[in-house]
C-alpha cells in the first residue's frame, strides 16, 4: 500500500515538474507581429508605438514588425524610432516579403531595431533627405538638412553596434544594399526565408533593452498578429490626399448648396460630415496654406462671376486658381503619394460648374419682377370693366376686380396696364393694342 501511495506521488510530482519547466525549457510567452507595407506617416506611427506599448503590457516576449515601405514623414519615422530605442521589450524588424524594401525612413527604422532581418529579394537604404513638395532645397538648407540627418542615422547605428559608415553614406549618397550585402556589412543581424525561419534563428539569441539583457525564447512559441484597429483603418484612408480632397470638396459644395436653397437637410449634413472628415484628414497630411487660400479665392471669383459682366474672365481666373490650388494643396514629399491631376481636374471643373449655374440661377430669381402681392400687379395688362377718366373706375386684373384711376380717359374694354398702387385702387393708363 505504501508503495502505491509513493508511486503516486512520484507520478504526480513528474507531471507537475512538466507543465512547470515544460520538459526543461521556460514556458515562452506570445510575440506579437505587426505588418506594415505603406509609406511612414502619423497612422502608421500610432500603429506601432501603440501596439508596442500594448504588448509591453501584456507581457509578450517580443514584437516583430514586417516593414515593406518606400519611406515617409521624418517627423513620423523619429517617432517610431523613439520607441524602438527606449524600448524594455525586444523589437525585431524583419524586411518582408521576397520584393520587399526598407527605402528612407523605413531603412532607419531597421536600424534602430533590437534584431534586424531581411528576407531574399529584398534591400535597404536611399536614405537621403528630400524637401517637402519634392522642390529642390537651398544649398544651405540642403546641407543642414542632410548634416542633422546623417548624424542621426550615425547614432542610431552606433547604439545598435551596427555599420555607422554605411548608415551616413545611405543619408548622403543616398546607397542601397541588398539583403546579402547588407548581412555582410553588418547592417542587420540576419537573413531568414520566411517568419518560421526568422523564429527558429532568434531563439536563444540575447538581445540588451533598456530593461536589461533579454534571452529569446522564440521556438514553439504563439504568433499573435496584431491588425490595424478599425479608427486606423478610417484614419489611414483619409490619410490619403485624393481622398481628403474629394472631402473637401463635397463638404464645401453641401454646406453652400443648405446655405442657398435652406430646408433641403440633407446636403447640409453630407456636406457638414464630408466637411469635418476632410478638415480631420488634413491633419494627418502636410498642408499647404497658399494652396488653401487659392482655392478659397476660387470659390470667390466663381460667386463674383455671376454679379459681375467679366465675360468669362472670372471663371477662366477661378478655375486656374482652383487647380494650382488643389495641386500645391498637400506638400507630400516623395514617396508618399500626392494629389492626383485626375482627381483634381474633373474636381475643379465639376466645382465650377455647381457655382456658376446654382449661383446663377439663384441671381436669376431673384432678378425676375415678383409674380403675386401688391408689387405683382405692377406693369400686368388688364380690360377696363367700366369708362375711366380722372374719378375712379373699374379694372379686371390678374383675375380680380379692383377700383382705378387713369390720366387719361379710358373706354369700357380698352385694355390697360397697371402703372401704380395708391391703397387699394391701382393707376393704369390705355394700352395700345
Amino acid at each position: 500500500m505504501r508503495r502505491r501511495i509513493f508511486y503516486i506521488l512520484c507520478v504526480c510530482v513528474g507531471i507537475g515538474a512538466s507543465l512547470t519547466l515544460g520538459l526543461g525549457g521556460e514556458p515562452t510567452s506570445a510575440i506579437h507581429v505587426l505588418s506594415v507595407a505603406d509609406v511612414i506617416n502619423p497612422v502608421t506611427a500610432e500603429y506601432i508605438t501603440e501596439n508596442l506599448k500594448a504588448a509591453s503590457r501584456q507581457g509578450a516576449q517580443a514584437l516583430i514588425i514586417q516593414l515593406d515601405t518606400p519611406g515617409g514623414l521624418d517627423k513620423s519615422m523619429r517617432l517610431i524610432i523613439k520607441e524602438l530605442l527606449n524600448s524594455s521589450l525586444p523589437v525585431i524588424v524583419y524586411v518582408s516579403p521576397s520584393g520587399s524594401r526598407a527605402a528612407s525612413a523605413g531603412a532607419l527604422i531597421t536600424l534602430a531595431a533590437h534584431v534586424a532581418a531581411m528576407a531574399p529579394g529584398t534591400n535597404i537604404g536611399a536614405a537621403h533627405p528630400v524637401s517637402v513638395g519634392g522642390g529642390e532645397m537651398g544649398k544651405e538648407m540642403s546641407e543642414k538638412i542632410t548634416n542633422d540627418a546623417a548624424a542621426y542615422s550615425k547614432s542610431i547605428a552606433e547604439r545598435r553596434g551596427r555599420n555607422v559608415a554605411w548608415a551616413e553614406k545611405a543619408v548622403r549618397e543616398s546607397v542601397s544594399a541588398s539583403e546579402t550585402e547588407a548581412l555582410q556589412q553588418e547592417i542587420i543581424d540576419l537573413i531568414a526565408t520566411d517568419l518560421n525561419d526568422l523564429l527558429s534563428q532568434l531563439d536563444g539569441r540575447r538581445v540588451t533593452t533598456t530593461a536589461g539583457e533579454r534571452v529569446l525564447r522564440t521556438q514553439g512559441a504563439s504568433v499573435q498578429p496584431i491588425d490595424l484597429s478599425t479608427r486606423q483603418q478610417l484614419l489611414s484612408l483619409l490619410a490619403d490626399p485624393n481622398v481628403a480632397y474629394m472631402l473637401l470638396m463635397l463638404g464645401a459644395l453641401g454646406i453652400f448648396f443648405e446655405i442657398s436653397t435652406p430646408g433641403a437637410v440633407l446636403p447640409g449634413v453630407i456636406g457638414g460630415i464630408s466637411l469635418l472628415l476632410g478638415l480631420y484628414a488634413m491633419q494627418l497630411l502636410p498642408v499647404n496654406y497658399a494652396g488653401l487660400g487659392l482655392i478659397v479665392l476660387a470659390l470667390i471669383l466663381f460667386i463674383a462671376e455671376v454679379k459681375v459682366p467679366s465675360y468669362g474672365a472670372l471663371t477662366i481666373g477661378g478655375i486656374i486658381a482652383m487647380l494650382l490650388g488643389s495641386l500645391m494643396l498637400f506638400e507630400a514629399p516623395p514617396p508618399l503619394p500626392g494629389l492626383s491631376l485626375w482627381a483634381a481636374l474633373p474636381a475643379t471643373l465639376l466645382v465650377a460648374g455647381f457655382f456658376i449655374f446654382l449661383v446663377g440661377a439663384v441671381v436669376k430669381t431673384f432678378s425676375q419682377r415678383p409674380y403675386s402681392g401688391r408689387e405683382g400687379l405692377l406693369q400686368r395688362t388688364g380690360v377696363a370693366y367700366s369708362p375711366i377718366d380722372r374719378k375712379q373706375g373699374k379694372v379686371f386684373v390678374a383675375g380680380e376686380l379692383w377700383d382705378a384711376q387713369s390720366e387719361e380717359p379710358v373706354a369700357k374694354g380698352d385694355a390697360v396696364e397697371v402703372t401704380g398702387i395708391q391703397g387699394l385702387t391701382l393707376l393704369v393708363k390705355k394700352k395700345e393694342r
